[in-house]
C-alpha cells in the first residue's frame, strides 16, 4: 500500500506544464514536494499566493508564509502575495487548472464529502465549496479506507456533501480510479503487491476492473 507521500507524488505526475493549481489541506499539500523536473507550474494556495514551493527545511521555516493548511512553505522567485478576495476571484473565474483535495467520503457519481463529520467541531467552510463549485477538473487524494477499514469508497456519501458530480480522479493508498460519465469507480491502477480483489473489497461503490490492471509507478 502507498504512503501518504506516495500519494502526493502519484498525483504529482497529472501535472502538466503551465498548470495552475491549487493544493487542498492533507495529503494534497505533500505534491509540492514532487514536481516533476523540467516543468513550470503555479501553485495557489487559497489564503493568497501565487508560486508556492515545496515545504522548508527544518529550521528555516518563517512563521509568515503558510498555506490554507496554516503549515509554514517556502516561496518561489516571481511568487505573488495577496489578500484573500483576490484569491477566491481567481477560483470562481475558473484560471485555476487543476484542484488536489483531500476527502472524508467520494460517491461512486462523483460526489464529494470533505468538509464536516456532524458532532464534531469544525472552524468553518473554508474553501472547500467555492473550489469544488468552481474547479475545472479535481483529484482527489484520500485514503481508500478508515481506521475500522471501511470503505470511504460508497454508493452515496454519507456525511455532509461539498459537492455534487463534480470529482473526475482519484488516489488512494490502493489504487487510481476514474469517476465514469454514467457513474461508478474504474480501476486504472493498482498499489504495487495489491490485489484487483482486495481493491474490490475495500470499495463499497460500483467497481469497474477490466483487462489486466497495472500497478502504480513513481519514477
Amino acid at each position: 500500500m502507498f504512503t501518504k507521500e506516495e500519494i502526493a507524488q502519484r498525483i504529482a505526475q497529472e501535472i502538466k506544464d503551465g498548470y495552475y493549481v491549487n493544493l487542498g489541506i492533507g495529503i494534497p499539500t505533500l505534491v509540492a514536494n514532487y514536481i516533476p523536473n523540467g516543468i513550470n507550474v503555479v501553485l495557489q494556495s487559497e489564503n493568497g499566493l501565487l508560486g508556492m514551493g515545496p515545504f522548508p527545511f527544518e529550521g528555516e521555516e518563517d512563521a509568515d508564509l503558510i498555506n490554507a493548511g496554516k503549515q509554514t512553505i517556502t516561496t518561489l522567485p516571481g511568487s505573488s502575495i495577496f489578500d484573500s478576495a483576490m484569491s477566491f476571484g481567481m477560483i470562481r473565474a475558473q484560471k485555476v487548472d487543476l484542484t488536489i483535495l483531500g476527502a472524508m467520503e467520494v460517491s461512486e457519481s462523483g460526489d464529494i464529502a470533505n468538509w464536516k463529520i456532524p458532532g464534531k467541531m469544525v472552524k468553518g467552510m473554508g474553501g472547500a465549496m467555492d473550489l469544488v463549485a468552481s474547479a475545472k477538473n479535481i483529484i482527489v487524494a484520500m485514503q481508500h479506507v478508515n481506521k475500522a477499514g471501511e470503505s470511504k469508497l460508497l454508493s452515496k456519501c454519507t456525511l455532509p456533501l461539498t459537492g455534487v458530480k463534480c470529482i473526475k480522479k482519484i488516489v488512494t493508498e490502493l489504487a487510481v480510479l476514474d469517476i465514469l460519465p454514467e457513474g461508478g469507480f474504474k480501476l486504472l491502477e493498482r498499489a504495487p503487491g495489491v490485489s484487483v480483489d482486495f481493491i474490490k473489497q475495500s470499495t463499497a461503490g460500483r467497481l469497474i476492473a477490466e483487462g489486466d490492471i497495472p500497478e502504480m509507478r513513481l519514477d
